[in-house]
């Protein structure tokens, strides 16, 4: 039985991009490898794979991976995809076997060279398959790529940031959807169901050649809304909820976002105050979105706005991300955080979020988790805001029927 093997099934599907862009991302990281004498780059995390190879991977306890030399970008599959990763890869594509354990590396020895220096991804590697590596590579020495991947990563294509406004959009026919399906006794994962719904089947029509996974919905009321990521429940909208509106559009891999606060039916004084607070910390993060400005001190900024009102010791969490190949279960450009320690320059083609989040415990007035989410690509002279989704008390207090 072979140990490693090409299944090129079918015809090769369209890629998300062009030729053009691939062989971009392609000549930037070689500049980027030759510059520190590597000279081969292995990636095995979903996000560098998808932006370098196109090739979306479902691990489910299995090894992936793509290998960038001078010359190709091959990646590396299990034979339980079939002809899948071949017909999606930017690229060439071979397959590992389950019949032999190691096969994965096996497949590997025909892509690494056999002495210098080898890129692999520090953050994603664990103990077990570095040793693997060593093993396999023992007169190569192994470097960082994560971090200069990820810097290049940050700077988005004109082809990129299409891509990402039309998740942005897809985005708010989500929202749009799932206000229409908030009413008295309604529960929360149906409602999440009919953001999802909308989401999916616009993506479907807007790209009709590419994958349809990981679009999905947060919606939370009442209590719920304490935390960013809380998953739905079966609990039911009553009058007078906060609710926390959460659409994910998800298009080959580029994760875009839209989160509002919302009531039901009606909003108390107290809510009302922290709601109006947190907007207004919204509305000036979203003016500090400019070149020049650094991650830390916009947060900063923030901070003493906050401080004013009294309430910065109810912040959760930093002020806004990076956007692009990213997703809650894979991904993550952490030198692009409006965070305290994250001195990072915006620059134009940058892609950011401002979302500010205040949490009031359960027992206190207005309880509940305020805030607000849109996404800003970072222009020569300012920023560009991509969501068109009305936020605040005047849009979001959804009447009761």
């Amino acid at each position: 039985m072979e140990s490693v093997k090409t299944i090129e099934n079918g015809e090769k599907a369209p890629n998300t991009f062009s030729a053009a862009e691939y062989d971009r991302r392609a000549r930037l990281l070689r500049a980027e490898m030759a510059e520190r004498g590597i000279s081969a780059a292995l990636f095995t995390s979903v996000h560098n794979i998808n932006y370098y190879g196109d090739f979306l991977y479902c691990a489910f306890g299995r090894n992936y991976g793509l290998v960038l030399d001078e010359n190709k970008l091959t990646t590396v599959s299990a034979n339980i995809d079939g002809g899948q990763p071949w017909r999606r890869t930017a690229g060439e594509n071979i397959v590992y076997t389950d019949w032999r354990r190691g096969n994965f590396f096996r497949a590997l020895e025909k892509l690494l060279p056999q002495s210098g220096i080898i890129g692999a991804e520090f953050d994603h590697l664990n103990l077990q398959t570095m040793k693997e590596l060593r093993a396999l590579r023992p007169k190569c020495e192994f470097a960082d790529i994560a971090e200069p991947a990820m810097r290049l990563r940050m700077i988005k294509s004109a082809e990129e940031i299409a891509h990402i406004k039309q998740g942005a959009q897809v985005c708010d026919i989500g929202g749009a959807a799932l206000r229409e399906a908030v009413c008295e006794g309604a529960p929360e994962y149906e409602v999440a169901l009919a953001s999802t719904r909308a989401m999916t089947r616009e993506i479907a029509k807007r790209f009709p050649d590419s994958e349809l996974m990981d679009t999905w919905t947060w919606f939370q009321s009442g209590i719920n809304t304490d935390g960013a990521h809380n998953p739905v429940t079966s609990r039911r909208v009553q009058k007078g909820d906060i609710l926390s509106l959460n659409c994910f559009s998800m298009i080959v891999g580029y994760y875009t976002a839209l989160e509002r606060t919302m009531f039901f039916a009606n909003a108390d004084d107290a809510s009302l105050k922290y709601w109006r607070a947190n907007v207004k910390a919204h509305e000036a993060g979203l003016r500090l979105i400019r070149p020049g400005a650094r991650c830390c001190d916009i947060a900063k900024e923030l901070n003493a706005l906050f401080e004013e009102e009294g309430i910065l010791r109810r912040r959760t969490f930093g002020y806004g991300h990076s956007f692009g190949v990213l997703c809650h279960y894979y991904g993550r450009e952490s030198g692009l955080e409006l965070r305290e320690d994250v001195e990072t320059v915006l620059r134009p083609n940058m892609v950011v979020s401002m979302e500010p989040m205040i949490l009031i415990p359960e027992g206190e007035p207005g309880a509940g988790g305020y805030r607000e989410h849109d996404i800003l690509v970072v222009t020569e002279t300012g920023a560009e805001n991509i969501t068109a989704f009305p936020f605040g008390p005047e849009h979001n207090i959804i009447p009761a029927n």
